[in-house]
């Protein structure tokens, strides 16, 4: 190997690029069709045969590329959409590096045919692995461009030796149309393999038309099973959905969201919305959103990595703020009433659906469609207490059968919760709901969301009839949601206690981080901790707060100091309330077998409806389920 410095070829140079843009098949397809929507198309089909590797064909109605202009987009470097430093800062296009062409050139054999809008004929450049030096031709095309690209790495076998199987390959290539297609609803996209149509969606102009558009191209339930998000603050705009707690995935790949029209993958942005769905989403799986974030192009910068997949935003607490507080009340705001299929009065159900039995119900007294009249009077036996609850008159709303099992006491509570000894008292020895006065619903009243309680199963479950069919609630999981917004919501009224440390605690930290300490110093005292700097790399815990009195007090700070180095902002305190009361909650909430009247059972109904993020308990798991009529008349094969 010589030691002389000298300049690379061309054709190696634009090689050696083309490892940073090209790694597969789907990445030509990426940068193709991202240059095509650039050029105003409103249709765009791609062919690929073999996985893409053999054959890749983008066509477009664009405003195509002029005669002059054909060997020059072939070149490192030479794009039409900046011009100055200017532009770059604020970049509104999705193509701009000017490398995508060459690179993809030098690795495959490419035949570009365009033909401008205005043109009185087409013309064709090609490029075989080699140097940029291409004629150009006249070819028969229409207004648009064509781009054929074969035999990717037939030059460079080392490379070639890294594709997967056809099928493998395959799907990513449909991944990265799948992505392409959620950004632009105004565009038509066509994608064939082997011959075969995969996809054929139209421009989807109506809201109904991209809902479509989203169920075919992900999940046909992600709609039925998702809430709409629309909302914008402080100059960024948020729109899309996001799936319900329920309709989790096992991994991530249902996961979609977009910067300015732009498909990203940042973790600032995978952080906070994963601590939208922290409290609602069972451990170990993943939420599935299909989000579009738009902001000024002046405020997020474009231009991180060849590829584009990541940006860095000017000011990312903000971001990660508004996506968090954004996601976190759509969530939180879901109740069963918007779970539910649609339906109306349990009268009109009993009337629609014939598979009611008419035979009478002795442990509840309900007959077809209808509930009897105690059921009807008790459904309401006391008024939900959610967000009125205070730290002094914290009342559970159901009777105490076993005090050692279904209490917290206090001497349990007092070693990490000092300052909320009162939470916890009531407790102990709580009392049932008081009996109401008879209510006045007539029987055309509308039934709640979650219908009237019929009778208990197994000591574990309550069984509830609705105007859609049957509803099974888990209690102990419900009434532990009650319990737990409650207790969060008392603790916030009352804020964080700190206490300061009798021994001051000094931490080993690496200068960065004691940097990092310095400058969030007012965050942290915002969270109960006070740190003093006391040398380069070393720091003084002074002052905790007293939920941390049984914790590792110097690992959250240092995981704290962490977070903010990379998102701005940490919740690593909030995390390790909320599981101190969640740990309450759980012991404080009505346990199996035991035995609840029908107002209690109502009173727990009504209490869920109006409770956030009712439909899972605090570890995530659902609280209830809805089985319809249909869903039970198929059961039994009735009216077959």
């Amino acid at each position: 190997m010589t030691s002389r410095i000298h300049l690379l070829s061309p054709r190696l140079a634009n090689q050696i690029a083309a490892g940073e843009v090209v790694e597969r098949p789907a990445n030509i397809v990426k940068e193709l069709v991202e240059n095509s929507l650039d050029a105003g198309a409103d249709r765009i089909e791609i062919d690929a045969e073999q996985g893409g590797v053999k054959l890749l064909r983008i066509r477009d109605n664009g405003h195509g590329i002029a005669k002059d202009d054909l060997a020059l987009a072939l070149s490192r470097h030479a794009t039409s959409k900046i011009i100055t430093l200017d532009d770059l800062e604020a970049v509104g296009s999705l193509g701009f590096r000017g490398e995508a062409l060459a690179s993809i050139s030098s690795v495959t054999r490419l035949t570009l045919t365009s033909r401008e809008q205005n043109a009185k004929e087409a013309w064709q450049v090609t490029a075989e692995g080699r140097d940029m030096v291409a004629s150009v031709s006249p070819a028969a095309h229409p207004t648009g461009t064509t781009i054929e690209v074969r035999d990717l790495f037939f030059n460079t076998p080392a490379r070639r030796k890294f594709l997967r199987t056809e099928k493998t390959e395959f799907s990513h290539l449909e991944e990265t149309v799948k992505r392409l297609a959620l950004s632009r609803y105004d565009v038509g996209f066509t994608l064939r393999h082997n011959g075969k149509v995969i996809h054929a969606l139209r421009p989807a102009s109506r809201p109904i038309d991209r809902e479509k558009r989203v169920a075919s191209l992900l999940n046909p339930t992600f709609m039925d099973s998702s809430v709409h998000i629309e909302r914008e603050a402080a100059g960024l705009n948020l729109q899309g959905w996001v799936g319900l707690p329920t309709f989790s995935r096992s991994q991530g790949d249902m996961q979609y969201f977009f910067v300015n029209g732009r498909v990203v993958r940042d973790k600032l942005v995978v952080h906070a919305i994963k601590q939208a769905y922290r409290d609602v989403l069972y451990h170990g799986r993943h939420p599935a959103f299909v989000l579009y974030l738009w902001l000024d192009p002046k405020l997020v910068d474009v231009n991180v990595h060849p590829t584009k997949h990541e940006v860095r935003f000017r000011d990312g607490r903000l971001v990660h703020d508004f996506l968090f507080r954004t996601l976190h009340k759509a969530l939180a705001d879901v109740r069963p009433d918007a779970q539910l299929p649609p339906g109306g009065r349990l009268e009109d159900a009993g009337q629609q659906s014939q598979s009611l039995s008419q035979q009478s119900a002795p442990a509840s007294g309900v007959e077809a469609g209808e509930f009897s009249e105690q059921t009807r009077l008790n459904w309401q036996a006391a008024p939900s207490q959610a967000g009125k609850v205070s730290p002094s008159g914290y009342q559970t709303a159901y009777s105490s059968g076993n005090a050692t099992q279904n209490t917290v006491t206090q001497s349990a509570v007092a070693e990490q919760l000092q300052a909320y000894q009162t939470l916890a008292q009531p407790l102990e020895g709580a009392q049932p709901f008081p009996m109401t006065q008879a209510l006045t619903e007539t029987d055309n009243e509308d039934v709640p969301p979650l219908g009237f309680a019929i009778a208990q199963l197994h000591g574990i479950y309550i069984l509830a009839q609705n105007a859609q069919g049957m509803v099974v609630v888990d209690m102990h999981a419900a009434h532990e949601r009650i319990t737990y917004e409650r207790l969060k919501l008392a603790v916030d009224e009352q804020g964080i206690h700190s206490q300061p440390l009798l021994v001051p605690e000094t931490l080993a930290v690496s200068e960065r981080e004691a940097d990092a300490a310095e400058q969030y110093s007012e965050e942290f005292k915002r969270l109960g901790v006070e740190l003093a700097r006391v040398g380069p790399e070393s720091i003084l815990i002074r002052q905790i707060p007293v939920l941390l009195q049984q914790a590792n007090a110097a690992q959250l700070i240092t995981d704290m100091l962490s977070d903010l180095m990379e998102h701005g902002s940490s919740d690593r305190i909030l995390a390790f309330r909320n599981e101190v009361l969640s740990t309450m909650a759980c012991h404080g909430s009505v346990r199996a077998n035991r035995k609840l009247t029908l107002p209690e059972m109502n009173a727990l109904l009504r209490d869920m409806e109006a409770t956030e993020r009712s439909g899972q308990c605090n570890h995530g798991r659902p609280t209830w389920t809805q089985m319809t009529m249909p869903e039970l008349d198929k059961l039994f094969l009735r009216g077959r």
